[in-house]
């Protein structure tokens, strides 16, 4: 039987404090489009407002060069600093059936760190696992670390 769901993970040390990175996902994902501007060009609220539990947003992406759009529904995790991205429909979906990333911060003595995952479902086995899109995120993350730094 084909493993047509799975999903990737990878860990991203920031030199920022955990609550300051989750603060510009939380109530200031307006300034992300400034914060990695190769990877977001720009990003609207749908439904919802910016700091809202279950908002719905539209993302202006590129990836490997090439753009595209993401609309997803975040549900935020207060408590235990996390995001996911549940999205809803766009380019991403010529892919996948699911495309789920999660983003947990864990406060540490200095800095924090960043897990990382994309749950996913691919349409056939032969379909490529979204590593790029791993990618992607690693790289926004590692830019938004610089962001809150130099804020």
């Amino acid at each position: 039987m084909a493993q047509l769901h799975g999903k990737v993970e990878a860990e991203v040390e920031l030199q920022s404090p955990a609550d300051k990175f989750f603060k510009i996902w939380r109530s200031e994902s307006h300034k992300l489009p400034t914060a990695t501007s190769k990877n977001i060009q720009g990003v609207k609220v749908h439904e919802g407002d910016w700091d809202q539990h279950g908002a719905i947003k539209i993302w202006n992406y590129t990836v490997e060069g090439k753009s595209g759009v993401l609309k997803e529904k975040v549900e935020f995790d207060d408590d235990n600093m996390s995001f996911t991205l549940h999205g809803i429909e766009g380019d991403i979906f010529d892919e996948f059936k699911v495309f789920k990333p999660v983003c947990k911060l864990i406060p540490k003595e200095k800095g924090s760190l960043a897990k990382l995952s994309i749950e996913y479902e691919k349409y056939k086995e032969s379909d490529p696992n979204p590593d790029k899109y791993m990618a992607f995120f690693i790289d926004m993350t590692k830019d938004i670390d610089a962001h809150v730094l130099s804020a």
